[in-house]
């Protein structure tokens, strides 16, 4: 099938885009953050409201430009793409959440100095994305690709499903290995700076390692998300723009929910099944509908599981002494 939105005819909007969300950045690091400060609830509560309403004013724009240029059914499936696949990478994002409390904690970054770090960990996320997503758009066309990554879905949903989660364990990750074996690394922080220079030597601070672990695990949790958006739609450019909007709001969502990650215990087994239901379209559900399985069925689904664990969660609260076990 060919695409709708090709990048020889469209170039002038990813660069268009790109503009906006670096323009985005520049106004939250330079403007609202250039002090370092811990960020509130209420605080965190607003950028959250602001990033998902860039996300629907855009997903507006785009369907509105889609019925210009196309059928109204097929500008509707567009928007309907767009808005699914920021959902799961919305969802998919409370996995990282969980990752930011305990790389956080490990390190002893203090509340104020942690948005500095989430807001290069969102630079280094977004430019991973946008590698794997030119990568995917060029393997998906062969069709057993799709298979393999559905199938890698799946397995991945039930290992989600029935795996125990694991606390970080950043001293073996090999790139803080190899981090530590090039570059000398300070005991303490050094305020909000990443690299310090002492008796000549340069430095990196428990600050940068931090930012380098959050990267590495971030590519982990990408070959999750990005094949899972093309089991949705075969739109480079929508699977690129529903994921950077979902990561913009990450840090947002990050200071939201950092504190209450503990109640929504069932929405693992949520993403779960989402990954598995993601996966079995590539495979299977897809073709059984002649290629492509209806969006809006899948919106419904997805949505509904996510938030049926939601509600179950609350419905079923952990019992204190689980919670506290964990925190400790």
């Amino acid at each position: 099938m060919a695409e709708l939105f090709p990048l020889a005819d469209y170039w002038w909007f990813y660069l268009g885009f790109t503009a906006f969300v670096l323009l985005m950045l520049a106004l939250d690091l330079g403007v609202f953050h250039r002090e370092a400060h811990e960020v509130s609830f209420k605080e965190a509560a607003t950028w959250s409201v602001v990033w998902v309403a860039l996300a629907l004013g855009f997903n507006f724009f785009l369907y509105q430009y889609a019925l210009w240029k196309f059928p109204p059914d097929v500008a509707w499936r567009v928007a309907l793409e767009f808005l699914t696949g920021y959902v799961v990478e919305k969802s998919l994002s409370v996995d990282n959440v969980f990752v930011f409390v305990l790389v956080f904690g490990y390190f002893a970054v203090p509340a104020k100095y942690q948005h500095r770090v989430l807001f290069y960990g969102i630079i280094g996320a977004l430019a991973f994305r946008a590698v794997f997503i030119a990568l995917g758009s060029a393997l998906m066309q062969y069709h057993w690709v799709v298979i393999l990554f559905g199938a890698f879905l799946i397995i991945t949903g039930v290992r989600m499903m029935f795996t125990p989660e694991k606390g970080v364990e950043p001293e073996k990750n090999p790139l803080i290995r190899l981090l530590r074996r090039l570059v000398p690394t300070t005991q303490e922080l050094r305020g909000q700076r990443f690299f310090v220079r002492e008796r000549g030597v340069l430095h990196a601070t428990p600050l940068f390692v931090a930012l380098l672990f959050l990267e590495a695990t971030d590519v982990i949790f990408a070959v999750d998300s990005v094949p899972a958006i093309f089991a949705l739609t075969k739109e480079p450019l929508v699977v690129f723009t529903s994921n950077v909007f979902a990561i913009l709001g990450l840090r947002a969502m990050y200071f939201m929910l950092a504190g209450a990650m503990d109640k929504f215990h069932m929405l693992k087994y949520g993403l779960a099944v989402v990954l598995v239901f993601v996966g079995l379209k590539m495979v299977w559900l897809n073709g059984l509908y002649g290629g492509k399985f209806p969006i809006s069925i899948s919106l419904g689904v997805i949505a509904g599981v996510i938030a049926l664990s939601v509600l179950l969660s609350l419905a079923f609260p952990k019992a204190r002494a689980e919670v506290e076990g964990r925190a400790d």
